[in-house]
C-alpha cells in the first residue's frame, strides 16, 4: 500500500518484567470517580459515569526504575496531577456484562491525568468540550503494564501520590464510585472496546498544581511506583 507520507509507528508502552510492548489503541478516562475528589470537584453523589478521551500519542512511556519528563504544557498556569490507575484491556467487545468484564483486563499500569486546569474550568463555564484542559501532548504519562496474571485483579489496594516529597494524595482504589469492571461495562455500551484500549480509572481527592521542576512520584499497592518530572 501507497501512503501519501509515512505513518507513525504505533503507540507502545513497555510490559513489566519483559522485552514485550504493549501497543495502545485508544485511551478512555472516567470523570471523578472517587466520593471526595467529586465533592472537591463540587459534585456529590453516584452519578451514572462520564468519560472523556486523550489521543494515544498524549501517552509517555516511563520505564520501570526511571524517571520519566514532561515539559509543563504552553497556555495554562495552572498545570494539575491527577494520579490514577490504569486498567489495560486485552479484548473487548460491546455491552460486556458486569460478571465478564474483568476477563477483558490484561493488566494494570499507573497513570498520571495531567490536567490543564484553567483552561479546562474555564472550558466548563463556556459549555465546551475538555480537549484542551487534558488531550494535550504528553498529558499521560504512564508506567510499565503489569500482566493481570501476574499481580492478580485489582480491586483493593492503596493509591498515593507525592510532589517532591509532600504526600498529596492518598486514598484506596477499593473507593472508587464505580469499579472497575462497572466502568467496563458502562463503556462497552458507548463504545466498542478493543484490544490496546486503556482506561485511566479516576483520581482520588488532593489534586493539585505542579511547577517546572516538581517532582511526582506515584503508585498503587502491588505496582510499583511512578516518577516523572515537570521539564
Amino acid at each position: 500500500m501507497d501512503y501519501v507520507f509515512s505513518p507513525a509507528p504505533p503507540v507502545a508502552v513497555p510490559v513489566a518484567g519483559s522485552d514485550a510492548r504493549f501497543p495502545v489503541r485508544r485511551v478512555y478516562c472516567v470523570g471523578r470517580n472517587y466520593a471526595e475528589h467529586a465533592k472537591e470537584m463540587g459534585f456529590t453523589g453516584r452519578e451514572d459515569p462520564f468519560f472523556f478521551c486523550k489521543p494515544a500519542d498524549a501517552i509517555v512511556p516511563v520505564a520501570d526504575g526511571e524517571t520519566g519528563s514532561m515539559p509543563y504544557p504552553p497556555k495554562t498556569s495552572n498545570l494539575h496531577y491527577e494520579m490514577e490507575l490504569v486498567v489495560v484491556l486485552g479484548k473487548g467487545g460491546k455491552n460486556i456484562p458486569v460478571d465478564q468484564a474483568n476477563d477483558c483486563v490484561w493488566g494494570y499500569a499507573l497513570g498520571l491525568d495531567m490536567t490543564r486546569r484553567d483552561l479546562q474550568g474555564e472550558a466548563k463555564k463556556q459549555g465546551r468540550p475538555w480537549e484542551v484542559g487534558k488531550a494535550f501532548d504528553q498529558s499521560a504519562p504512564l508506567g510499565p503494564i503489569h500482566p493481570r496474571s501476574a499481580v492478580g485483579t485489582l480491586e483493593r489496594g492503596a493509591i498515593w501520590l507525592d510532589v517532591n516529597g509532600q504526600r498529596k494524595q492518598s486514598s484506596d482504589i477499593s473507593q472508587m464510585i464505580w469499579n472497575i469492571p462497572e466502568s467496563i461495562s458502562y463503556l462497552s455500551g458507548l463504545f466498542e472496546l478493543k484490544a490496546g484500549d486503556l482506561i485511566f480509572t479516576g483520581t482520588p481527592e488532593g489534586v493539585g498544581a505542579v511547577v517546572q521542576g516538581d517532582l511526582m512520584t506515584g503508585g498503587v499497592e502491588g505496582l510499583g511506583e511512578l516518577r516523572v518530572r515537570v521539564a
